[in-house]
Protein backbone atom coordinates (compact mmCIF):
# COMPACT_ATOMS: atom_id res chain seq x y z
CA UNK A 1 0.00 0.00 0.00
CA UNK A 2 2.84 2.81 1.21
CA UNK A 3 4.74 1.66 -2.19
CA UNK A 4 1.56 2.52 -4.49
CA UNK A 5 1.07 5.51 -2.49
CA UNK A 6 4.37 7.31 -1.57
CA UNK A 7 3.18 10.64 -1.58
CA UNK A 8 0.68 9.76 1.20
CA UNK A 9 -0.28 8.79 5.20
CA UNK A 10 -2.61 6.43 6.24
CA UNK A 11 -5.57 6.44 8.45
CA UNK A 12 -6.62 3.06 9.59
CA UNK A 13 -9.97 2.25 10.82
CA UNK A 14 -10.55 -0.48 12.65
CA UNK A 15 -14.42 -1.79 13.55
CA UNK A 16 -15.88 -5.25 14.27
CA UNK A 17 -19.17 -7.00 13.65
CA UNK A 18 -20.83 -10.14 14.49
CA UNK A 19 -19.61 -12.96 11.71
CA UNK A 20 -22.72 -13.05 10.09
CA UNK A 21 -22.78 -9.35 9.25
CA UNK A 22 -19.04 -9.00 7.93
CA UNK A 23 -20.21 -9.75 4.43
CA UNK A 24 -22.85 -6.40 4.80
CA UNK A 25 -19.62 -4.19 6.34
CA UNK A 26 -17.55 -5.09 3.60
CA UNK A 27 -19.97 -4.48 0.64
CA UNK A 28 -20.73 -1.04 2.44
CA UNK A 29 -17.58 -0.20 2.30
CA UNK A 30 -17.02 -1.73 -1.69
CA UNK A 31 -20.14 0.53 -1.88
CA UNK A 32 -18.74 3.61 -0.17
CA UNK A 33 -15.73 3.58 -2.21
CA UNK A 34 -17.69 3.40 -5.59
CA UNK A 35 -20.06 6.45 -4.41
CA UNK A 36 -17.40 8.98 -3.08
CA UNK A 37 -14.71 7.92 -5.51
CA UNK A 38 -11.35 7.19 -2.89
CA UNK A 39 -9.62 4.83 -2.51
CA UNK A 40 -9.62 2.25 0.60
CA UNK A 41 -7.63 -0.84 1.53
CA UNK A 42 -9.20 -4.06 3.71
CA UNK A 43 -7.25 -6.17 5.74
CA UNK A 44 -9.29 -8.03 8.01
CA UNK A 45 -9.77 -10.79 10.71
CA UNK A 46 -12.58 -12.23 9.18
CA UNK A 47 -12.89 -15.34 11.76
CA UNK A 48 -13.53 -12.50 14.28
CA UNK A 49 -15.43 -10.16 12.13
CA UNK A 50 -12.80 -7.10 12.77
CA UNK A 51 -11.72 -5.20 9.46
CA UNK A 52 -8.99 -2.31 9.39
CA UNK A 53 -10.19 -0.03 6.85
CA UNK A 54 -6.90 1.85 5.27
CA UNK A 55 -7.10 5.09 3.56
CA UNK A 56 -4.37 6.94 2.69
CA UNK A 57 -4.60 10.67 2.08
CA UNK A 58 -2.83 14.00 2.22
CA UNK A 59 -3.92 17.08 3.26
CA UNK A 60 -6.56 18.50 5.21
CA UNK A 61 -8.72 18.05 2.41
CA UNK A 62 -8.41 14.92 2.16
CA UNK A 63 -8.01 13.92 5.74
CA UNK A 64 -11.58 15.19 6.15
CA UNK A 65 -13.09 13.04 3.89
CA UNK A 66 -11.51 10.21 5.06
CA UNK A 67 -12.61 10.95 8.57
CA UNK A 68 -16.24 11.23 7.23
CA UNK A 69 -15.68 7.77 5.38
CA UNK A 70 -14.47 6.44 8.92
CA UNK A 71 -17.60 7.79 10.51
CA UNK A 72 -19.62 6.22 8.40
CA UNK A 73 -18.45 2.76 8.55
CA UNK A 74 -18.35 2.97 12.43
CA UNK A 75 -21.84 4.11 12.36
CA UNK A 76 -22.76 1.35 9.59
CA UNK A 77 -20.87 -1.09 12.19
CA UNK A 78 -22.64 -0.13 15.37
CA UNK A 79 -26.02 -0.58 13.06
CA UNK A 80 -25.09 -3.89 12.67
CA UNK A 81 -24.70 -4.96 15.86
CA UNK A 82 -21.04 -4.53 16.06
CA UNK A 83 -18.66 -2.15 17.86
CA UNK A 84 -16.51 1.18 16.74
CA UNK A 85 -13.35 -0.34 17.77
CA UNK A 86 -12.33 -4.06 16.98
CA UNK A 87 -8.88 -3.74 18.61
CA UNK A 88 -6.91 -0.68 18.31
CA UNK A 89 -9.11 0.52 21.16
CA UNK A 90 -10.71 3.48 21.51
CA UNK A 91 -8.50 6.66 22.37
CA UNK A 92 -9.73 10.14 21.36
CA UNK A 93 -10.96 9.59 17.66
CA UNK A 94 -13.68 7.19 18.65
CA UNK A 95 -14.88 8.51 21.52
CA UNK A 96 -17.50 10.69 20.40
CA UNK A 97 -18.88 7.20 19.28
CA UNK A 98 -19.06 5.42 22.71
CA UNK A 99 -22.46 6.88 23.69
CA UNK A 100 -24.43 5.53 20.91
CA UNK A 101 -22.66 2.16 21.25
CA UNK A 102 -23.07 1.45 25.15
CA UNK A 103 -25.79 3.56 26.01
CA UNK A 104 -26.13 4.28 29.76
CA UNK A 105 -23.70 1.90 30.37
CA UNK A 106 -21.00 4.44 29.97
CA UNK A 107 -22.28 6.09 32.65
CA UNK A 108 -21.17 2.61 34.95
CA UNK A 109 -17.93 2.87 32.97
CA UNK A 110 -17.38 7.00 34.40
CA UNK A 111 -18.15 5.72 37.88
CA UNK A 112 -15.46 2.38 37.55
CA UNK A 113 -13.09 5.14 35.96
CA UNK A 114 -13.48 7.66 38.57
CA UNK A 115 -13.23 5.33 41.50
CA UNK A 116 -10.00 3.45 40.31
CA UNK A 117 -8.50 6.82 39.26
CA UNK A 118 -9.78 9.31 40.86
CA UNK A 119 -6.85 11.75 40.13
CA UNK A 120 -6.80 11.13 36.64
CA UNK A 121 -3.63 9.59 36.07
CA UNK A 122 -4.40 6.44 34.15
CA UNK A 123 -4.49 7.22 30.35
CA UNK A 124 -5.04 10.89 31.16
CA UNK A 125 -7.24 12.97 28.79
CA UNK A 126 -9.18 9.92 26.73
CA UNK A 127 -12.58 8.87 26.69
CA UNK A 128 -13.59 10.72 30.29
CA UNK A 129 -11.18 13.83 30.51
CA UNK A 130 -11.60 15.34 33.86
Amino acid sequence: MVRSHPDKTFFINDVAVPISAYPELIGYVEQLKREYGFTAYMIGHAGDGNVHVEFPFSGEEEYRQRMEMNGLIVKKALALGGTATGEHGVGIGKAKYMPVEHGAALDVMRAIKQTLDPNGILNPGKIFPQ
